[in-house]
């Protein structure tokens, strides 16, 4: 693990998609809030909380088979960059939204844009990995991950318990977006980084 981590923390490329990734999850974590948004704020019921559970996902299903069918061929960091802000946009958007339709499009286009962000960042870490440290950095990549969605719900929670449901996600959207304009020019290798 120490050798994994060492590896990413050198790699600038990884370290900052590992990054992006890790925070627009932890603050971004809305879909923790869709059952208070289903029952109180849009009213929609079980059928409509079922619907808006299920929009990102949905969304991200799609923009997945869509990359499958035509892969992006250029300009992969800055589309990173520019889906993990589409990401928070989102959000707030969700956030602010009293529209059952506009809340469902708002969750489905995170989840199309969030598998953007997914398949990039899988793509540049496997090939800014050397074969011999595929392992140890799967696995470091894997550990930021897997924590960031629990970790995004808890703080998810808190906030709304702290600061009330609605600021708590618009929080949400706007640290994703500091997040993304902080990488952006700290990262400048990620950002104009092609495959």
């Amino acid at each position: 693990m120490k050798e994994g981590l060492k590896f990413v923390f050198k790699t600038k490329e990884l370290l900052g998609a590992i990054s992006l990734d890790l925070f627009a999850v932890l603050f971004g974590g809305a879909v923790a809030m869709v059952p208070v948004y289903a029952r109180d704020i849009l009213k929609v019921g079980a059928q409509g909380f079922g619907i808006l559970n299920g929009a990102a996902d949905f969304g991200a299903i799609c923009i997945v088979i869509l990359l499958t069918l035509f892969p992006l061929r250029k300009k992969q960091g800055r589309t990173l960059m520019f889906a993990v802000a589409a990401f928070g946009t989102c959000i707030i958007v969700f956030a602010l939204s009293k529209l059952f339709w506009l809340s469902f499009i708002a969750l489905l286009v995170a989840g199309m844009v969030d598998g953007i962000s997914v398949v990039i960042r899988g793509t540049i870490t496997q090939l800014k990995t050397p074969d011999n440290m595929r392992g140890r950095v799967m696995s470091v990549n894997s550990m930021f991950i897997n924590s960031s969605n629990e970790l995004g719900q808890f703080e998810s929670g808190a906030a709304a318990k702290i600061m009330g449901t609605i600021p708590s996600v618009v929080f949400g959207g706007c640290m994703t977006l500091l997040v993304v304009i902080t990488t952006w020019f700290k990262a400048p290798t990620l950002r104009k980084m092609e495959y």
